[in-house]
């Protein structure tokens, strides 16, 4: 999930849009309740967060330290202003990165997949047998293959290779695909998505490489 911060209502939705157009789950919040959200949202929630954007917020509104003290995912700033002055004082709040608008929603991911990487969070791929699951939004590859997936099943199955040898439940999935204040999906989805995953790549494996077991969640096996 994608967090965006934004005192304009018409710019998160935006990005909620866009977001979802690339089967990534986005939610946005005013500066004041992002604030309140951020100091008391459980770790799991914290955990499904792939980056924060940060974008027109009152100077001082945002701590990009504050963010760092809870999560390790990246900061991004959005800027509007084209000076130097401006990308320098962003980059001394403590932001990871500085984004000048307008910017492609595919720019931004790959901004993200690149600090993630850099920080040793991510890597570009992960081999788990015969498998080569991507992190950038690539279908994964069988025996050096491509397998065409729809984009919320190649979300999944990238965000069970990012927790290898982690059993993650129902309810962590969807919040990393779908986002943890998305009302209008119901969670049983999850089990509907994994089900379609696990007949696809049993057709090209011989085997089912995703172990769940009631109440307990989802791990990849090899």
């Amino acid at each position: 999930m994608i967090v965006v911060v934004d005192e304009r209502e018409l710019v998160t939705e935006g990005y909620n849009s866009l977001f979802d157009r690339e089967g990534v789950a986005c939610a946005g919040f005013a500066p004041g309740e992002f604030d309140e959200w951020v100091s008391s949202a459980a770790d799991d929630d914290l955990k499904s967060v792939r980056a924060f954007l940060i974008g027109d917020c009152r100077e001082g509104s945002i701590s990009p330290r504050q963010i760092r003290d809870r999560t390790g995912a990246p900061v991004i700033a959005l800027s509007e202003q084209n000076s130097l002055e401006n990308t320098l004082r962003l980059f001394e709040s403590g932001v990871d990165d500085v984004v000048r608008k307008p910017v492609h929603i595919r720019e931004i991911l790959a901004r993200i997949t690149a600090i993630r990487r850099r920080a040793h969070e991510d890597v570009s791929y992960t081999e788990i047998g015969a498998m080569r699951i991507f992190m950038d939004g690539r279908d994964p590859e069988i025996d050096g293959e491509p397998l065409p997936l729809p984009r919320r099943e190649r979300r999944i199955l990238e965000y069970l290779a990012s927790n290898r040898g982690r059993r993650v439940t129902k309810t962590q999935v969807f919040n990393a695909i779908y986002g943890i204040f998305d009302e209008q999906v119901e969670e049983n989805v999850v089990e509907s998505h994994i089900s379609k995953l696990r007949k696809k790549l049993r057709e090209r494996l011989g085997s089912d490489p995703i172990d769940s077991k009631r109440f307990l969640g989802y791990r990849l096996v090899c």
